[in-house]
This record gives structure tokens, sequence and C-alpha cells, in this order.
């Protein structure tokens, strides 16, 4: 992981000397922004360069909320993890649902935050991988109405593309489509899509969950089903066309 590119968009500068040492310790090449505006324009002047993007979301000239948008627009795979305060879980739940693939709560320990970068990038290369390999078949998981194609990113329902999907949220409905009515915990999902356990938090998959649900419910009925005190499973043997 030595050639990882990241953005650290913050407008502290003392947490961005912090985390500096830090980065420098894991030879990662960073570059910092410290406000939305100018976190834009550097993704914006080379959006293939980046390999992670670290986005507050108390930011002058754009919040953060506005920067995630933006940088969605132009790239929905490269991976961000927003970072928030400790009491504003509401921004945390938006921030998922806009396209974030993961938050950190302020204040953090900068190994968490380094954990949860070299969990994001693995899992991000893995499913690089796995998109290579597949190449060649037309569709990896069929059932009796979604079709996903992992070399294409392509999902239909009764042959209807849900579009946009972010890479959590086709890899949430990948994870949970492999095994149609098995049930996963969140603590499973985490480990089977971000790669990591005692890091996680249940908000992230029911964040990611929410949103992807209503992008299906664009197209066809909820394939999606939540098992109380449990977790969700995939599930399509009673819907009707």
């Amino acid at each position: 992981m030595n050639d990882m590119k990241i953005l650290m968009v913050e407008d502290n500068r003392e947490v961005s000397e912090m985390m500096s040492m830090f980065f420098s310790k894991e030879k990662w090449d960073v570059e910092y922004a410290y406000d939305g505006e100018e976190a834009v324009n550097k993704f914006k002047s080379d959006p293939e360069s980046w390999d992670m993007i670290t986005l507050d979301l108390n930011l002058p000239k754009k919040d953060g909320m506005q920067v995630n948008a933006e940088i969605r627009k132009i790239s929905s795979t490269v991976p961000i993890i927003i970072l928030t305060a400790r009491n504003s879980e509401s921004d945390q739940t938006l921030g998922l649902e806009m396209g974030a693939d993961d938050y950190v709560a302020k204040p953090f320990s900068p190994m968490i935050l380094i954990a949860r970068i070299k969990a994001l990038h693995r899992r991000a290369l893995l499913q690089g991988i796995q998109t290579e390999e597949t190449t060649g078949k037309e569709y990896d998981i069929e059932t009796k109405h979604l079709m996903l194609s992992t070399s294409t990113r392509k999902v239909l329902i009764d042959g209807t593309e849900i579009e946009e999907l972010t890479p959590k949220e086709f890899e949430l409905l990948k994870a949970l489509a492999s095994k149609p009515r098995q049930v996963y915990s969140r603590d499973q999902l985490l480990q089977m899509v971000w790669g990591y356990e005692f890091y996680g938090d249940e908000r992230t998959v029911d964040a990611h969950i929410k949103k992807l649900r209503q992008k299906i419910e664009t197209v066809g009925p909820q394939i999606i089903k939540t098992v109380w005190g449990v977790g969700y499973k995939f599930d399509d043997t009673e819907v009707e066309k």
C-alpha cells in the first residue's frame, strides 16, 4: 500500500499536521485541502490519480456534503471516508447515504483512521481483482428476478437496470444476493463488504441498506428484507413481476 495517493480535506491544520506524521510513516503520497473549493478543484485536476479521500464535513466555502456530492458526480468509485463530530449522528448517516464509504468520528485516534484507510483500500483493490477475473461472464448472479454482473457493475431487476449504485451499495447487494435467503448480521456485512470487524459501526450498514432499498424501489419491489434482531437477507422468491 506504499503507492497510495490520498486527498485529506480538513480545515483544521493541527489535525492535518498530526496526521502527516502517520501518513509519512506509511509512505503514502498525501495532499491537503483546507476548504471545500480547494478540495473539489484538486480532485477535478486529476480524478483518476486519487486512491482515497478523507473528508471533514465542517468546511469553509463549501461544506463537506457539497464536496462529497460534487466528487461523486465525477467518480462513483473513489473511496471516501467522512470525518464528523461525535455528536452529529445525523451527519454521519446523511454522509453515508450520499455516497461516502465510511466515517470516523471526531476526536479520533490516528491509528483508527489509518486502519480504516487500509481496510477500505484493501477492499477496493480486491473488488478490482474480482472484476478482472469475472470479465467475460455476462452475469455472475442470476436469481428469480435479479441479474448482477461484476465485470460491468450492471444490476437488473426484471430487465430494468438499477442505475447509479455506489461501490458499497453494489457490493452489499452482491454479498446478499450471492446466497439468497441467508441472513447476515450487520457485523458479518461489515466484514464482507468493508473488510474489517471491530472498527465497524452498525449505522454504516443501515445507512447503505436504506439508500440501496430506495434505488431498488425506483425499478421494482423490495428484495432486501430485514430480519428483526438479526440483520438482513436477500429474498425475491415471493416477488411477482
